[in-house]
């Protein structure tokens, strides 16, 4: 299977955010940060020949706060080497604009295969009471509604956060970023695993071993993404990473089924607050 840029997408905004340290009962505020992970392969399946190698990089910028709505700016390089296909390099950029409320979110995602484009999105969503309003630009002018009760990204870790501190092991929710050329919402279930105190653990990124997260616990979490209302049960790929109580990431792996990539925290810069005090 070769992995869309959708999927792309949505799995890496799925890590987005970053929660400042806070009471396990207070409310989750978030913090602007910037990160930097390495990708390489992570596992093939059976006897799969899809992908015999990968490397590449991911790119976060994330800011704003719950005033002025938050902002992000990635960018993912990856390349894959088979022996069936050759090399091939994939490059997504996608910048989102989610309102503070948690109502409304701008996206703009441009995608390349071997330097052409291909799978570009760019639209808007506002949550109503029935479900969600969208409105396309690309990859053609059109209005949709998409039923349910649906969140976004950023609500989504919100929940996420939230529910480790609770001490729950599953999250269960639909969740909308304009991938999958804008008409998709996904089913997701979040498996939480058992605490990990702080500074336990071995091959911690020296990022991970820095400033607070060195004094954070964190949980790990596989989050598994299912087309909604397509009753199948296998998930269209599922993500997992280690995720700190300040929101914080490290270990991922994005699975695509056939094949696997393993994200490494390379860099991580914590950015200061802005004036919000919601």
């Amino acid at each position: 299977m070769r992995p869309g840029f959708a999927l792309l997408s949505l799995m890496l905004i799925a890590l987005v955010p970053a929660a400042a340290p806070a009471e396990s009962t207070g409310q989750v505020r978030l913090v602007p940060h910037r990160a930097v992970y390495d990708l390489s392969l992570g596992g093939t399946s059976g006897g799969s020949r899809s992908v015999d190698s990968a490397s590449g990089r991911i790119a976060f910028d994330f800011g704003g706060d719950a005033c002025e709505g938050y902002t992000l700016k990635y960018r993912q390089v990856t390349v894959l080497e088979s022996g069936e296909s050759g090399q091939r390099t994939l490059d997504v950029r996608t910048a989102t604009f989610e309102s503070g409320d948690g109502r409304t979110i701008r996206f703009k995602t441009d995608s390349r295969l071997e330097g052409i484009s291909g799978d570009n999105v760019d639209g808007e969503a506002e949550l109503r009471g029935d479900g969600l309003s969208v409105r396309l630009k690309e990859p053609r002018r059109e209005t949709l509604a998409l039923p349910g009760q649906i969140i976004f990204p950023t609500e989504h870790m919100k929940r996420l956060i939230e529910a480790g501190r609770a001490g729950q092991t599953t999250v269960s929710l639909k969740v909308y970023d304009g991938s999958d050329d804008g008409k998709r919402v996904y089913d997701t279930l979040a498996l939480i695993g058992r605490r990990i105190d702080p500074g336990v653990g071995q091959n911690l990124e020296d990022p991970a071993k820095q400033g607070s997260l060195s004094a954070l616990p964190r949980w790990p979490m596989r989050i598994s993404y299912f087309k909604a209302g397509s009753g199948d049960q296998t998930p269209a790929y599922t993500i997992s990473f280690e995720l700190f109580e300040n929101g914080v990431s490290r270990a991922l792996k994005l699975d695509y089924g056939d094949f696997a990539l393993k994200g490494e925290l390379a860099s991580l810069e914590v950015l200061p607050f802005g004036a919000c005090e919601r």
